[in-house]
């Protein structure tokens, strides 16, 4: 039996060298990583941010052009509460006159150049027909942020158009019906 003093414990000389201490300059084991190691975690960090980064684009694109689709709903909305109230069942209103009187926010009516898109889209209210007709129009502010344009007229329909950066359609012609 061995009593308390008795324990094995490594004697300080074998510490010291298991350390690197009390070793000559040339043979002393370096602390931290080597320049290779470092190398490869930032080649590995590059190789997935190179993965994910185009998919994040994508995502964010695809946010912008669900939110400029509801927009659009919301365009539509607005006009139709607008011929109702305010229109005498039988004329629309351009931007101003859904913000003048609060039938949309002023975000999404000033939204109508780059410099102020909203979500990364610009919007365009056209009337035709002594204003007894409207096409409400959506447009990406960039290739970045959408790559098609929507609008959606009268019967509320959203049509899908070509993209044209910063250029709201101003009818639903050449336009697709737009599937949930």
């Amino acid at each position: 039996m061995r009593t308390n003093d008795q324990h094995t414990r490594p004697s300080p000389a074998v510490t010291a060298a298991a350390c690197g201490r009390g070793l000559p300059p040339g043979r002393r084991r370096a602390a931290g990583f080597s320049l290779i190691e470092l190398l490869i975690v930032v080649a590995i960090i590059g190789i997935i941010a190179a993965i994910a980064i185009p998919n994040l684009l994508a995502s964010r694109r695809a946010a912008n052009e669900a939110a400029s689709v509801s927009a659009i709903r919301t365009l539509s909305s607005a006009e139709e509460s607008y011929r109702a109230t305010y229109g005498s069942g039988r004329t629309f209103a351009d931007l101003n006159g859904l913000v003048s009187t609060k039938m949309i926010d002023a975000t999404l009516g000033d939204a109508t150049v780059v410099a102020s898109a909203r979500i990364g889209y610009v919007y365009n209210v056209t009337l035709t027909d002594s204003d007894s007709k409207f096409c409400a129009g959506a447009a990406p502010a960039s290739t970045y942020t959408g790559s098609r344009n929507f609008s959606s007229d009268t019967p509320g329909v959203i049509y899908v158009h070509p993209s044209a950066i910063g250029t709201p359609p101003t009818s639903t012609v050449g336009g697709v019906p737009f599937r949930n």
